[in-house]
């Protein structure tokens, strides 16, 4: 089954419990938002989202605090966004969407070398 994919204001907030690497309250995520800082009740509404799509899983602590945190790392969402991406525009061609960010990019000639440094360096593994 394909997991779903984040909103903007969902991946802020699944952002800040990425960087905290532990468990957190709202207050805690509210803490780390730039200002002008949303409401309570906002996050509070994300977080309830972000439980029901299967990102996090939260906890009791102590009286009524819920401690939230992430069901999945940043890596592998990554992963998984960037293998959708490749399948669903560019036709399952790693090749293709490549050659889309070198163009797009416009990357110079020393980091397309950089790349192909990283390419050298990864046939060895």
């Amino acid at each position: 089954m394909k997991q779903q994919t984040l909103t903007k204001s969902e991946m802020q907030v699944m952002n800040i419990l990425w960087s905290l690497d532990r468990g957190a309250c709202v207050n805690d995520i509210l803490a780390q938002y730039p200002d002008p800082k949303p409401a309570y009740t906002t996050i509070a509404t994300f977080l309830k989202i972000l439980t029901q799509k299967g990102f996090i899983e939260y906890k009791k602590g102590t009286g009524k605090l819920l401690i939230y945190s992430p069901l999945i790392t940043k890596e592998k969402y990554r992963r998984q966004v960037m293998e959708e991406v490749k399948d669903d525009f560019f036709g399952n061609s790693f090749k293709s969407m490549f050659s889309f960010f070198v163009r797009e990019e416009h990357l110079t000639a020393e980091e397309i070398q950089e790349l192909i440094d990283q390419i050298k360096e990864e046939e060895k593994i």
